[in-house]
């Protein structure tokens, strides 16, 4: 399916592709759609099919399309940034390796390992295996021409420098790579056999670095997995909990009878059975990792749909024979029971953590006298040094939880606010006049708001008038409220945005007109809401201002002079090794550097002479006369 721009919304197979399709959009049918759903469907402009010759061959294909063209509209699992993953990018010559909560193909060569349901779990096996193996350990080179400490020390091999050659920091990577796809036991054989590889040619410092990495993966093994007293079978076990709402899903990787890792998803439950959801998390799981992760046998809570068939394109893409079981009794049935358990706890970890967001939304409604819980928070705050590198900052929080893709950023246009000259009542009208200028617009051309806001839909919208929030926070006391409330009545929407300012000291909650704040405890669920949301905004406004600032910090002076590029800049530098110098340097002189001709130099020199400028006009006339006499 794809919209009005030619974009892929959503790639899916079907045996009958007309009932399928009809489900979409026979008549009536939007009412049982999910928001999600309902909005890809106002979207969809065309159809494109392609047919194939079995459901095999269409499972497959849907799941390459899938993994290439990542539709918007695809993923029944949610990214809700809860678990991380791992990610190795195999595109680059030196690959990095990190963990993220994002899980955005740059190329196709990358790879993704998870989710992790335990995070600190994750970060000190990846901390450990920084210290077994010789990585890069950072994102850039600390220096240009020399490697850092971390090479000294064998830490890292040199990647800055190409210490390492390409293939060999991409071997090294792979055997890390083993570590997060569950096969230690392959690893440490293959260690091992290496170490022995190096002992026989009597090349003993190599010996002696693969053992003491074999040790740390045995540290690793011993202290970090769990046994489960099974035979030496690899096999993932599945299961989820769910109720009328959300999903949760446990998927764990035992591996020579070792539980290894345990991944987590989650998935909406509406309209849809235990079955379906398992099947598309075996789907979305294995289309992604390699063939040598995928095990000879998973275990399952409930049969599969298709079950026939994804056990086929398992094996195919192992190749070999992959089994599916639902087990019913004995130690198998006891292992679908732990992983139910544990799906159960994350269930409802998940809907406690809903349940005091759904109580923090209604407590807040009371507090600020609305008709019903706010959906929509805006929380808005300035940062600056004195004035300079002003920026300001605008986040939000639906239902509760932050909402990343629509936060913003601003830079502080105003000229009266500069290094040694700040106004914070003055940056946060001016944020308010730029953020409501659409809507006021709007409703000075006639358009009703009430309208608009009804019409906004769904949140996943990113473009036109359905930003509207219900309730706009501003961080500081009684003036910063003042003057956000008159930049408001500028723009004629005083009477309809509810704006409230919390006071940091006291953490006070102030509405506009009052002089005395709410009544309110700092420790009720509402105002809670309201300093998490004030948090935010602060820490990405801190963040927006330390980058301005560290930019305006590397810029050089020359970057100033109209025509001067980094280019010409860097061998400027290079030339008269400082700043000064080129300040007292005359225009021939600068004229001789490389990079700069006559009328450049010229420029430059009147850049650092402006008080020269009406005295050069008579000397370059004199000059000629001169020559010619």
């Amino acid at each position: 399916m794809r919209d009005g721009e030619d974009r892929i919304l959503y790639i899916g197979k079907a045996k009958v592709l007309r009932n399928r399709v009809r489900s979409y959009f026979q008549s009536g049918s939007g009412h049982g759609h999910s928001p999600r759903i309902a909005l890809m469907v106002r979207q969809v402009c065309e159809i494109e099919f392609i047919v194939t010759d079995s459901e095999a061959e269409a499972l497959a294909l849907e799941s390459n399309l899938i993994k290439n063209h990542q539709p918007h509209f695809n993923v029944l699992l949610k990214d809700d940034k809860k678990y991380p993953y791992l990610c190795i990018t195999w595109s680059e010559a030196y690959p990095r390796i990190f963990i993220t909560r994002k899980r955005r193909f740059r190329s196709p060569l990358d790879r993704f390992y998870g989710p992790y349901v335990d995070v600190g779990l994750l970060r000190r096996t990846l901390g450990l295996v920084k210290r077994v193996f010789p990585l890069r350990q950072r994102p850039q080179p600390l220096h240009k021409d020399r490697t850092c400490l971390n090479y000294d020390i064998g830490r890292c091999p040199g990647v800055c420098q190409e210490k390492i050659s390409s293939d060999d920091y991409h071997r090294t990577l792979r055997q890390v790579a083993m570590v997060f796809q569950g096969r230690n036991e392959e690893l440490l054989q293959l260690l091992q056999e290496q170490m022995e590889r190096y002992a026989e040619r009597l090349d003993f410092e190599s010996a002696a670095r693969v053992r003491d990495q074999l040790q740390g993966i045995d540290t690793l093994t011993a202290d970090q997995k769990m046994s489960l007293g099974d035979s030496s079978v690899s096999r993932d076990v599945l299961a989820l909990a769910s109720d009328e709402r959300v999903a949760a899903v446990q998927l764990f990787q035992m591996r020579a009878g070792k539980l290894v890792g345990r991944l987590g998803f989650t998935a909406d439950a509406e309209a849809t059975d235990p079955g379906r959801i398992l099947q598309t998390v075996i789907e979305e799981h294995y289309s992604q990792v390699e063939p040598v992760e995928i095990p000879p046998e998973l275990l399952l809570q409930v049969p599969l749909p298709q079950q026939a068939l994804i056990e086929d394109w398992l094996s195919e893409l192992r190749g070999r024979k992959v089994k599916l079981a639902v087990p019913q009794r004995s130690q198998k049935a006891d292992l679908i029971e732990l992983v139910l358990r544990n799906a159960s706890y994350e269930l409802e970890r998940a809907r406690r953590a809903s349940e005091q967001n759904l109580l923090a939304t209604e407590d807040l409604a009371q507090l600020l006298e609305l008709p019903s819980p706010p959906r929509r928070i805006e929380g808005y705050d300035i940062s600056h040094i004195q004035g300079s590198d002003a920026v300001a900052s605008q986040v939000v929080f639906i239902d509760g939880l932050p909402a990343k893709q629509h936060y913003r950023k601003y830079k502080i246009q105003s000229s009266s606010i500069r290094a040694g000259h700040s106004d914070d009542f003055m940056a946060m009208a001016e944020i308010m006049r730029r953020r409501f200028r659409r809507w006021a617009q709007a409703k000075a051309e006639g358009a009703d708001l009430r309208e608009l806001r009804r019409s906004a839909g769904s949140a996943l919208h990113t473009g036109g008038l359905n930003d509207w929030p219900d309730v706009v926070m501003i961080d500081g006391g009684k003036g910063q409220l003042s003057a956000v409330m008159e930049a408001l009545r500028e723009l004629n929407l005083d009477e309809d945005l509810v704006v409230c300012s919390l006071a940091k000291q006291r953490e006070e909650v102030f509405l506009p007109g009052a002089k005395e704040p709410l009544e309110s405890e700092a420790e009720q669920l509402g105002v809670q809401l309201l300093r998490r949301l004030r948090d935010e905004a602060h820490r990405f406004a801190v963040s927006f201002h330390r980058q301005q600032r560290g930019e305006r910090m590397k810029r050089s002076r020359l970057s100033d002079i109209p025509g001067m590029g980094p280019k010409r800049i860097k061998e400027l530098l290079a030339h008269f090794r400082s700043i000064d110098a080129i300040q007292l340097a005359s225009v021939e002189t600068l004229a001789a550097a490389p990079g700069l001709g006559p009328g450049m130099a010229k420029v430059v020199w009147e850049y650092f002479h402006p008080q020269d400028l009406e005295a050069a006009p008579e000397l370059e006339n004199e000059q000629p006369l001169e020559l010619a006499g």
